[in-house]
């Protein structure tokens, strides 16, 4: 029974994804043309399955750790000091230092070989929309959605208390990941938008815009850039790195020199290779 109720509310969650963000894609393209069905789009199906079904709990699981390790280490005074303010400001508070840590967070994903190791499985996509936000490696969304949640957890905020803000900060991930260009103005320098975050997944590794909220971090950091047109091409630079699930699960955490032997025991799937090549002209 439980097998089946979470088999429902992911398929209800990919039918109000999809109600949501494919009729935006076609109206407000960034990509005119970009099927639905394009390249590689069951790989990014995998990841969104995969997100659900199996890896969500090794990030709650992971995450209720760290959070009893953190209330050890922090005093409980900080927490009730927390406390004692207005909600709002207890709010904005845990926005600003989740932004602050995430951007320096995301920053270093780029700059360190070994996070990049597992970090350019999220950048690997070669076409951007609301399904390819979902693909990213299950260890790092561990590390990603930790550093999202630790200024609530070192302030005291149970996570079912900024569940809101949870649910915000995801919908708004995949909206930024979506195949739309939609210009807001001179709001552009206060809230992310797909204009800016396409950007950030431009070939170039160290293209900038890692913010994750607002745009304000990288301002002042000096790794703003938004052009008024798209990136030519997405996805990363290293050509030998797998494109199936199942390779990008398991290439970051198998050493270099293994790899090749590791790789020959996992096929593509039949799946997989009928959906690249319906993709190939598209």
């Amino acid at each position: 029974m439980e097998v089946l109720f979470a088999l429902f509310e992911i398929g209800l969650a990919l039918f109000f994804l999809s109600l949501l963000f494919i009729p935006m894609e076609k109206v407000f393209p960034a990509q005119k043309g970009q099927k639905v069905f394009r390249k590689h789009w069951a790989v990014d199906l995998s990841f969104f399955l995969g997100q659900y079904l199996l890896w969500h709990g090794l990030v709650s699981y992971a995450l209720g750790g760290f959070e009893e390790q953190l209330q050890q280490v922090f005093p409980i005074s900080i927490q009730q000091a927390v406390a004692s303010q207005p909600m709002y400001l207890q709010v904005v508070e845990v926005i600003l230092f989740s932004d602050l840590l995430i951007y320096w967070g995301h920053r270093f994903q780029h700059n360190n070989n070994f996070l990049w190791r597992f970090h350019k499985v999220h950048h690997s996509a070669e076409k951007l929309d609301w399904l390819a936000a979902h693909r990213e490696h299950p260890l790092d969304t561990v590390y990603t959605v930790g550093l999202i949640n630790l200024p609530a957890m070192i302030m005291g905020f149970p996570l079912e208390t900024i569940a809101v803000v949870i649910f915000f900060r995801g919908i708004w991930a995949i909206y930024i990941h979506s195949n739309v260009r939609l210009p807001i103005g001179p709001l552009k320098y206060i809230i992310g938008s797909p204009e800016l975050h396409h950007w950030h997944h431009d070939l170039e590794r160290d293209r900038g815009n890692y913010a994750n909220l607002s745009p304000l971090m990288d301002i002042m950091f000096g790794t703003y850039i938004c052009p008024d047109h798209e990136p030519e091409a997405f996805g990363i630079k290293e050509e030998t790195f797998g494109k199936s699930y199942v390779e990008q699960l398991l290439q970051p955490i198998v050493p270099d020199k293994h790899w090749q032997k590791v790789k020959s025991k996992f096929p593509q799937s039949p799946l997989q290779r009928t959906a690249d090549n319906s993709g190939n002209n598209r």
